[in-house]
């Protein structure tokens, strides 16, 4: 079964997303905002990044996986929940169950990152592998709805979780003060939905921009065709945006975005190094693709004050770490 509750007769709303911030207050990090000298003198405007790669799990994640994970029922708790995942919202649930001794179980593709695997394990998660589709995906999800009536908390086609993602734009905006001009990653496109509400609704001037691998540019597409155009397993760096919309997001997204951007691999990687390099902070390339278009200055922002939300930290450090051993040990 899937988990709307409480009952959604009526389109999401801005108080849904101040509710879910109270919620989770005891729960997540208020996590800070990071400037560079370097990024605004070479963009012209003044650069804020929401920094969700030191929140807990190491990513934006827990914020919809806990609100979800906290408007359950007693039953529903008792019998555990399910979802898929390529990483962060398997650990961000995981994690959640743990908090609250729900038995979770995540279906993961066998192509996610080991770290990631490992990480929702040992949050206490059982991890099911499938193949890279989300055929794979959603098929092995309902055999195991089917066969041991888990609840489904989807990673971003669910209200609770895209009211619980909005609470990172609304930390944003009580933090740096007035934006003319939101950026986030967008995948499934729960954190863009929870973002573009938050913003839309407490500053109704401020630009809400969507950003995406040029290589899965699904929402692009969908948003200029104004319905769903799917993905079909993109190949990118940025393996947390490979994921096609969902129609619940999509329906905030349409109303609510001023347009999406695009940013190459090479381009990822080079905005991922200088974040790296300048801001000291290790970031996933997924958080590296709003800030593509910002660093390569394809998104004009000279005299602009920009809020970017940097998703997550999870990033495999092991075979960095075993070419340099490799060499010096």
């Amino acid at each position: 079964m899937k988990i709307d509750s409480p009952p959604f007769d009526r389109p999401l709303q801005l108080d849904d997303i101040r509710a879910a911030g109270e919620r989770l207050a005891p729960w997540i990090h208020r996590t800070p905002v990071m400037t560079s000298k370097t990024l605004d003198e070479r963009t012209g405007g003044s650069i804020f990044l929401k920094s969700e790669n030191f929140q807990k799990v190491g990513a934006f994640k827990i914020r919809g996986a806990m609100n979800a994970m906290l408007q359950l029922g007693d039953a529903e708790k008792a019998r555990g929940v399910v979802t898929h995942s390529s990483g962060n919202h398997g650990q961000a649930l995981a994690q959640a169950g743990q908090w609250l001794g729900v038995p979770v179980t995540v279906v993961m593709p066998r192509t996610a990152p080991a770290i990631k695997r490992a990480a929702t394990e040992g949050y206490g998660a059982t991890v099911v592998p499938c193949e890279p589709t989300l055929e794979a995906r959603e098929s092995n999800v309902n055999r195991l709805i089917a066969e041991q009536g888990l609840t489904l908390i989807h990673p971003f086609d669910n209200w609770q979780v895209i009211a619980g993602q909005g609470t990172a734009a609304w930390e944003l905006l009580d933090q740096a003060g007035p934006l003319d001009l939101v950026i986030c990653p967008v995948g499934g496109g729960g954190l863009l939905a929870g973002t573009a509400l938050t913003v839309k609704g407490r500053s109704p001037s401020t630009r809400v921009i969507g950003a995406e691998p040029k290589a899965a540019d699904d929402a692009q597409r969908s948003l200029a065709s104004g319905s769903i155009e799917p993905s079909h397993d993109p190949k990118t760096i940025a393996d947390g945006l490979r994921t096609s919309l969902g129609e619940k997001p999509f329906s905030i997204i349409k109303e609510n975005v001023d347009s999406i951007v695009t940013a190459t691999e090479p381009e990822i990687l080079e905005a991922m190094r200088f974040v790296w390099e300048r801001f000291k902070m290790i970031i996933e390339p997924s958080c590296a693709v709003p800030v593509a278009p910002v660093y390569n200055r394809q998104l004009p922002v000279k005299g602009l004050r920009v809020g970017i939300i940097i998703t997550g930290g999870n990033v495999d450090l092991e075979p960095l770490f075993a070419e340099l051993a490799a060499k010096w040990l």
